[in-house]
């Protein structure tokens, strides 16, 4: 399967919504909601990738580090959040790029449409009314495909993000199938779901890959898959699919 073309998007298609896919240079969102709102997806998108990268020339660090970085005067907004939820996890800032602009452009769509789902590369944020179910992608694992987290709209709006050592082409230093973390913070959720594949070398891992995720604040649930094992632990309420 060619990740990039992100065949996973197909497995939660619904009549409930309009689906449809915003792309801007790097940037590749897939989003449902009740009636068409790519343009003003595509105007939100660029103006986080533009606030990003202003702050990527004030701190080069910010875009290759593997460690969090310091903060700088005058910080807020997009950079402010994955900073924060960078020193919580204790990777780089990027690490939570993904679930960042997810969760800006859902918040950006919740008073225009009842429901929103707003997925990016993996990491997804719900603003939901009844209940929907996200599937988890992990690559060859028998799991991939075949489970998925049930999405409790009194919960949302919800971020579950998904980091993987074997699948795309982020940077992990594991061998995690997936690593799935659900929170209300998608920053954060994003940030952690990379610590926690980072830590998965083996099934032998589960136990500190959940200690690790869940003794952070904010953190709902946490889904792990190595192969054909899998652990789960929190407010996780699994579905066939």
């Amino acid at each position: 399967m060619d990740y990039r073309q992100r065949f996973y998007r197909d497995f939660t298609w619904s009549q409930r919504w309009e689906s449809y896919r915003v792309r801007v240079q790097s940037t590749d969102l897939f989003v449902k909601t009740s009636g068409n709102q790519a343009l003003r997806v595509q105007t939100r998108v660029r103006e986080l990738r533009e606030e990003i990268k202003d702050h990527i020339r004030r701190q080069p660090e910010f875009l290759d580090s593997l460690l969090p970085v310091k903060g700088l005067p005058n910080e807020a907004g997009v950079v402010s959040r994955m900073k924060r939820a960078a020193f919580k996890a204790g990777v780089g800032p990027m690490a939570a790029v993904a679930g960042a602009m997810a969760e800006a452009v859902g918040l950006d769509l919740a008073g225009l449409s009842k429901e929103v789902i707003v997925e990016n590369g993996g990491d997804c944020f719900f603003k939901l009314q009844q209940p929907a179910v996200s599937t988890i992608f992990a690559g060859k694992s028998p799991f991939s495909g075949k489970i998925a987290i049930r999405i409790d709209p009194g919960k949302s709006p919800l971020a579950v993000c998904t980091s993987s050592g074997t699948v795309g082409p982020s940077y992990s230093r594991g061998r995690a199938d997936a690593a799935t973390i659900i929170s209300r913070d998608a920053c954060l959720a994003d940030a952690l779901a990379t610590g926690a594949a980072n830590i998965i070398a083996s099934e032998h891992d589960f136990e500190a890959g959940l200690e690790y995720a869940l003794n952070v604040e904010g953190v709902l649930g946490v889904v792990l898959i190595y192969k054909d094992k899998l652990a789960v632990k929190g407010e996780v309420e699994l579905a066939r699919i």
